[in-house]
């Protein structure tokens, strides 16, 4: 809507988009070798009635917020990208990873593109159409109104033994393992309209806790796993990873918002002074005792419901091997201190396969060892998510590995 008329272009650059329900964050990148670099950043919170629960209801009005944000940024960078990586939330965006065996004929013969692609393509047609069909079972909506998302190659073995390219290896087993977001056609349209609107070209639509997943160095380790709960302003996003792999994801309607309103009808003051409150709150600036008190109060009453909320979201991973004993939290939601203490105190062994009591820690962006910020304005865990499109967008902006080539082309062709 007129911005893209600003500053010069390029084609290393992108921008990720974090359309969230409390805000819209926009990061202005630079994409090089297998690094994002931070050259702008921009922020416009939402009003009540743009957003509710992840989804968007309001398209106009997000797209103001969006070009707000985006010329925040702008305004640093002195340049504005096309190209956008975009994160889409939720309680109905379903994420899940199917593995599938293939046996081949010849095991002394070296796997080739072609037979790679082969592979590929009977892998994601299976768990394409097995994903989808139970998300319109758990959701009530029939197929055609569900959209993919994203999908992405978690894991690739052959015999057992992990691989990154499977080409030119000799072997008899090869296991493939795809991660697939779905999400209601509904939603995901209006996502693409906002984009559109903005003269953006989308490199992805990515389910936003996949991403928090992948940007904590899993393509490092083998052993890496953990549970990621990204607590935003509508909805909290739950991703279970198990030796380097994205398992699922999981959203439910249960955010920020949830504990501010609990603290107007607590303190009998407006929401936008509960808001206020409550970040004070959470930076521990609040002195007033009683009020604290207060607060204190009704964040602990929400905390065993959203409690609640995760312990079912996890239920859905509790198959033959154990959870993850690590918990990773970001979002702007999980600074509120009764969230790390409630967790810690929960008795999650009694009630969930875990080992031993999981360890409970933020996500820093100093972690994402993938993504640099060079503005100083990245500072805690609520920038985690928008990193975490910058880095899904590292490898869009530049040439994708080759299996993840083959991916998109057949991914296309499902989509048509």
């Amino acid at each position: 809507m007129g911005l893209f008329g600003l500053g010069k272009k390029s084609e290393k650059h992108a921008i990720a988009l974090d359309i969230g329900t409390e805000f819209v964050k926009a990061l202005i990148f630079r994409a090089e070798e297998d690094k994002a670099t931070v050259i702008g950043t921009g922020r416009q919170r939402q009003r009540l009635s743009d957003m509710q629960g992840g989804r968007v209801t309001d398209i106009s009005g997000v797209i103001q917020n969006c070009e707000k944000a985006l010329e925040r940024a702008y305004e640093e960078a002195k340049i504005l990208p096309k190209q956008c990586v975009i994160g889409i939330a939720g309680e109905l965006v379903k994420g899940t990873t199917v593995t599938v065996n293939y046996k081949r004929d010849d095991p002394k013969a070296k796997i080739t593109i072609k037979e790679l692609q082969q592979i590929i393509k009977q892998v994601q047609t299976k768990s394409f159409e097995k994903t989808r069909g139970e998300l319109a079972w758990e959701t009530g909506y029939s197929e055609i109104d569900v959209k993919l998302v994203n999908s992405a190659v978690v894991d690739v073995r052959i015999d057992g033994y992990r691989v990154s390219n499977p080409v030119g290896f000799q072997g008899r087993d090869i296991q493939v393992g795809i991660f697939n977001a779905f999400a209601p056609i509904v939603h995901f349209g209006a996502l693409q309209t906002i984009a559109e609107d903005l003269g953006l070209d989308v490199l992805s639509i990515a389910a936003e806790p996949y991403a928090v997943a992948r940007c904590v160095g899993l393509e490092d380790s083998t052993e890496f796993s953990a549970i990621f709960i990204d607590i935003g302003g509508g909805t909290t996003d739950i991703a279970v990873v198990r030796g380097g792999g994205v398992e699922g994801t999981k959203m439910f309607a249960i955010g920020g918002r949830v504990f501010t309103k609990s603290i107007a009808d607590a303190c009998d003051i407006s929401f936008t002074e509960a808001e206020r409150l409550k970040i004070e709150y959470s930076k521990g600036e609040l002195e007033d005792r009683n009020l604290k008190d207060k607060i204190a109060d009704s964040i602990n009453n929400d905390c065993q419901v959203w409690l609640a909320g995760v312990e079912l979201g996890l239920e859905e991973f509790t198959g033959s091997d154990l959870l993850p004993s690590r918990i990773l939290l970001c979002g702007g939601g999980s600074l509120l201190p009764e969230i790390k203490i409630s967790l810690e105190g929960y008795d999650w062994t009694k009630r969930l396969a875990f080992a031993k009591h999981p360890k409970v820690d933020f996500i820093e962006p100093s972690q994402l060892i993938s993504v640099k910020d060079e503005t100083g304005n990245i500072s805690d865990s609520q920038d985690i998510t928008p990193m975490a499109l910058a880095n899904l967008g590292i490898g869009l902006v530049g040439e994708p590995n080759m299996v993840e080539g083959i991916l998109d082309k057949i991914v296309d062709g499902l989509r048509s």
